[in-house]
């Protein structure tokens, strides 16, 4: 499938979700896999690289991710976030998500370093009342550590946090790390989802 194959992005409203879990890891597999030789931002070499970006930037990626993720959050948690860059526009997508389905989602940013000027905030968006439930979104989750930062601000600012979501599980320590610090972690993808089915896409020999 190439991307002009897709349905509109109005239809991807209205997708059964199965539907558009595999419609999504099509477009992980047109934009954003790549193998070769990389190294990752936590210094470690690799076989293969995920641009998460290239779908949670993409219209019909925002869309999908957005339902997707929306349909894991429990109902009694009110806010979405994560680190500033990777995770700014997942926020977003699930509170847009969250804006059409009545289900009201507020969409946190959190900086990697104190604003400098201002109130020299940590974290953009509005003040949630003490103890907000507050769950982390990260689009491919390596060591973890990215959004254990999150994590720490948030819970410095006051509010719950227990739980990980993320994209791609590249099943490098990431859950264990995030276990071993007493939090919850869901993918809606483990790595080996994405390499089967690259795989299967490219063209016999």
């Amino acid at each position: 499938m190439t991307l002009s194959n897709h349905p509109s992005t109005l239809a991807l409203t209205t997708l059964p979700l199965p539907e558009v879990r595999d419609r999504l890891l099509d477009l992980f597999c047109e934009v954003a896999y790549q193998e070769g030789d990389f190294t990752l931002s936590s210094g470690q070499k690799s076989t293969y690289y995920i641009n998460g970006k290239q779908v949670t930037l993409h219209p019909a990626g925002g869309v999908m991710m957005g339902r997707l993720l929306l349909d894991r959050i429990p109902p009694e948690v009110t806010a979405v976030a994560g680190l500033t860059l990777g995770a700014d526009p997942m926020v977003s997508g699930v509170s847009i998500v969250g804006a059409y389905s009545d289900r009201p989602i507020t969409p946190l940013i959190v900086r990697k370093e104190a604003k400098g000027h201002g109130t020299q905030a940590y974290i953009e968006g509005p003040t949630l009342p003490a103890g907000a439930s507050v769950i982390v979104l990260e689009d491919v989750v390596t060591t973890g550590q990215s959004a254990w930062k999150a994590v720490e601000r948030l819970r410095g600012a006051g509010y719950t946090v227990d739980t990980v979501l993320a994209l791609v599980d590249r099943q490098q320590g990431g859950r264990e790390f995030y276990e071993s610090k007493g939090l919850k972690f869901e993918a809606l993808f483990a790595i080996a989802d994405l390499k089967a089915h690259y795989a299967k896409r490219q063209p016999s020999a």
